[in-house]
């Protein structure tokens, strides 16, 4: 086969409305070769779509132009050549990357608020479906492609996911999956340059349009990771997927974040206690729906816990477990009942009932009794009941020691009332009611009842 070079048309750039001859499988493979170079220099033309009736010829030309080139390297063979190589990676740069604008909207609420459309998607979709089908191309080459598809070019790739239109960061999704896939030296440094826009957007900017999709093409790559896990890839974890849990947005990528972390552990079970002691340092404070999402999580890990990292965390788990079921907000303490629905997570129970029981019991019990949510209380009795179930004599020790402490408790109460005159006992500046059943012990079932008189203040 006779080597072949690209030669640029002087007036590739001038003349925008000469319309090309069609693309033909046909054709000679020197003439095809030369017409696709000719139209790929073609599209390399923008046109400006925010004035819908300009250049109107210009810009179904190079539309037409676009739907050829991609149908082409889809279905022709032996049509990517190495000198087509840099010709097309330069219509790709020269379309896709610019600087994204401001959103128009500076409070913008992915939620809420509906994302500003890219204006040139007519033509900027062409462009990321042929580079798609070249990426997908049998006759692709990863030797040649790696001269052009560098470092600086994903960089620049990368920071496209911070585009407000969904279908654009859709197409570069799948794009970077490929790139990843197919262009093996430029792994490392993916992941790296993802590493940065994460820290970025959790200490610095709080964000990033693009977190979920790239969360989603993460989690693709922690399944590929070798055994045993690398200490770049538990740092990661630790330090990045982590903490992107207290972001205020993590409704909006809760989903692919929770799959990426329970990736990991289904990739090294050693890393469970990481992630559980994580996420109950981050648990949130004051915000029920991002608690809810934690609680779902947390389900989501124990459905693939393997036993012998359950014991090591089951404590300080159902200690948060315990304080979700005496939440308030019932979506929260439904969430946190709805555990006891597992079976799996069930049986874990089952076997660490003698752990758990004096973990909940006293909040169970307590709350059974006080929640103003019927479904809630109804919820408590049947957890209940599996417990006593489970271990009739522990139920049993536990609720006698509860009734004990109550009454002692209404004693104590008596007595401060016989002593202090009613209204010191109004000008107290707390009380302080603390029960060992909240720290694993129904043996020393005392309650510390602390009234401090602020009548001196």
């Amino acid at each position: 086969m006779r080597s072949y070079t690209c030669r640029r048309s002087a007036h590739s750039t001038k003349n925008t409305e000469k319309k090309l001859q069609i693309l033909h499988d046909n054709a000679p493979v020197a003439e095809l070769h030369d017409l696709f170079c000719k139209k790929l220099q073609q599209c390399c033309v923008l046109f400006d779509f925010l004035d819908c009736v300009a250049d109107l010829k210009g810009k179904e030309i190079k539309r037409a132009a676009l739907n050829e080139l991609v149908e082409s390297v889809a279905t022709s063979r032996g049509v990517l050549i190495e000198p087509l190589y840099p010709e097309a990676i330069k219509m790709i740069s020269v379309n896709i990357f610019r600087t994204l604008p401001p959103s128009e909207n500076p409070e913008f609420d992915p939620e809420e608020d509906e994302p500003t459309l890219e204006a040139s998607w007519p033509h900027l979709q062409l462009v990321y479906e042929f580079f798609l089908r070249f990426l997908e191309s049998p006759d692709f080459q990863p030797s040649m492609a790696k001269r052009y598809v560098d470092q600086k070019f994903v960089l620049q790739l990368l920071e496209l996911f911070d585009s407000e239109d969904p279908r654009e960061r859709e197409y570069l999704k799948t794009i970077l999956h490929r790139v990843y896939g197919k262009l093996l030296g430029l792994r490392a440094y993916i992941r790296k340059q993802i590493n940065n826009i994460f820290l970025r957007f959790i200490y610095e900017t709080e964000h990033f349009n693009g977190v979920a999709e790239l969360l989603e093409i993460l989690g693709s790559i922690i399944n590929g990771f070798a055994l045993p896990l690398k200490s770049e890839h538990k740092q990661f974890l630790v330090r990045v997927l982590i903490p992107l849990h207290t972001a205020k947005s993590l409704s909006i990528f809760h989903a692919q974040l929770a799959y990426c972390v329970v990736q990991f552990m289904e990739k090294d079970a050693t890393v469970t206690e990481y992630i559980i002691r994580g996420l109950l340092k981050y648990w949130p404070k004051t915000c029920t729906q991002k608690e809810v999402m934690f609680l779902g999580e947390i389900e989501e890990i124990l459905d693939v816990i393997e036993p012998s990292q359950f014991m090591r965390i089951q404590e300080p788990l159902f200690k948060q477990i315990a304080a979700c079921i005496s939440s308030p907000h019932f979506q929260v303490a439904e969430r946190a009942l709805y555990f006891w629905n597992n079976e799996y997570i069930l049986s874990l129970i089952e076997e660490n009932c003698q752990v758990i029981l004096p973990l909940v019991f006293a909040t169970l019990y307590r709350v059974s009794k006080e929640h103003w949510n019927q479904t809630i209380v109804s919820l408590i009795y049947n957890v209940l009941k599996t417990f006593m179930e489970m271990n009739s004599k522990l139920f049993d020790d536990l609720t006698a020691s509860y009734k004990v402490e109550k009454q002692k408790t209404k004693s104590f109460f008596r007595r401060c009332l016989f002593h202090y005159p009613s209204h010191c006992i109004s000008r107290c500046k707390y009380v302080s009611l603390r029960s060992s059943f909240g720290h694993g012990s129904h043996h020393n079932s005392s309650l510390n009842l602390k009234i401090v008189d602020t009548r001196g203040k």
